[in-house]
């Protein structure tokens, strides 16, 4: 494989995240318990969309096969797609919702402050701006854990409960394969192994704020990173791409 392509699939990973990601909390639109969160799932959705956007744009440029941001998300196929299995994971109630984004958001909190440092100038400029608005995920995703953790025994319970079933997922975000490990030698690429323990701190110091417990570690799903998925991928991509399948090339 050469550096392109392994510089164009390393893109489209980020992309991807951000992509999936996105569109399951822009699900929840209107659905939010109350009007102002309901405002902040919506925006934290946007600023994934526009992460997205950038990246899958200049994976684009890359591949070097004139497909547009737009071909890339909505004209692939799911073994093609490589966001983490955590992002695809479904809205089962607003505490799994949180649980995601806390386990997510401090990982990329971590990830694209190494990322500013990479040796692409265009990785290193959208890391930039990312991480500021990462840092606004964080803090609302921390804050609500609490909240939830340390409320009433129901928002307690179902907080544990979210923290339970999404854990198996969380391994797979330091997860590193042979293309991370020559663009890391090229200064490109991050090194996630480092950011483990400093994500498993971060989010140990949350949960004990919240009186909630860090799972035992037990078996971790993987598999994204060739491509492998939950059944919930396809379902998210039959919603995503109808359009464009259905009226291909059109045109607002």
């Amino acid at each position: 494989m050469t550096k392109k392509e392994e510089l164009y699939l390393y893109t489209l990973r980020l992309g991807d995240n951000a992509l999936i990601l996105s569109h399951r909390l822009s699900q929840l639109c209107s659905k939010g318990p109350i009007l102002e969160e309901d405002l902040a799932l919506t925006n934290i959705a946007l600023d994934l969309l526009g992460r997205a956007q950038a990246l899958l744009k200049y994976a684009g440029e890359i591949e070097g096969k004139n497909r547009s941001e737009d071909d890339l998300a909505y004209r692939r196929e799911e073994k093609n797609y490589y966001n983490l299995l955590l992002t695809e994971q479904p809205n089962k109630d607003f505490a799994h919702v949180i649980a995601r984004q806390l386990f997510i958001s401090t990982f990329e909190f971590f990830l694209f402050q190494e990322l500013e440092k990479s040796a692409d100038t265009t990785l290193s400029a959208i890391a930039g701006k990312t991480i500021k608005e990462v840092k606004y995920h964080l803090q609302h995703a921390s804050d609500w854990t609490i909240r939830l953790g340390d409320g009433t025994k129901e928002s307690h319970d179902r907080m544990q409960s979210a923290i339970n079933d999404l854990w198996m997922y969380t391994g797979e975000l330091f997860e590193m394969n042979g293309i991370d490990l020559d663009l890391l030698t090229q200064g490109i690429a991050v090194d996630t192994i480092p950011l483990q323990k400093k994500w498993r701190d971060c989010i140990n110091s949350v949960l004990n704020e919240a009186t909630l417990f860090v799972p035992k570690d037990t078996y971790m799903q993987t598999g994204s990173i060739n491509g492998v998925h939950s059944e919930h991928l396809g379902h998210i991509l039959a919603e995503m791409q109808y359009l464009q399948r259905a009226y291909p090339d059109a045109k607002w």
